[in-house]
């Protein structure tokens, strides 16, 4: 497996719909900046937001496990091979991702379980 770099490429705000629907004064997220880097494989990083993770992972999931290697969706969405760009799913304040997979190979935090009650 191998680890995904996340750069957040913009924070959106749809004003229209946030006008119609949004709590007043509701702006971009406030969570993530344009320009921020996090590298990903199995597990959300640190201070990732949790709804944009369970809206991306499954890319980070495909691109960490070799999907890089080939065109997402048959050719027809990304040109480049091991890149999605992706977003999360707030509709009224959307963040942009561009995933790219790489060549670093992820290491599984593993601390034992002491199963046997002495400590």
């Amino acid at each position: 497996m191998k680890k995904v770099k996340i750069t957040v490429l913009e924070t959106t705000l749809n004003s229209a719909l946030a006008e119609e629907y949004g709590v007043k004064g509701l702006k971009a997220c406030p969570m993530m900046e344009k320009g921020q880097v996090f590298y990903a494989d199995y597990a959300k990083p640190e201070g990732f937001c949790d709804e944009a993770w369970k809206a991306i992972y499954q890319y980070v999931f495909a691109l960490a496990h070799g999907a890089g290697e080939e065109l997402f969706y048959y050719g027809d969405w990304i040109r480049k091979p091991g890149v999605a760009i992706v977003c999360c799913n707030d509709g009224l304040r959307p963040v942009l991702f561009k995933l790219e997979a790489t060549q670093e190979t992820s290491q599984i935090d593993y601390t034992p379980v002491d199963r046997s009650g002495e400590g």
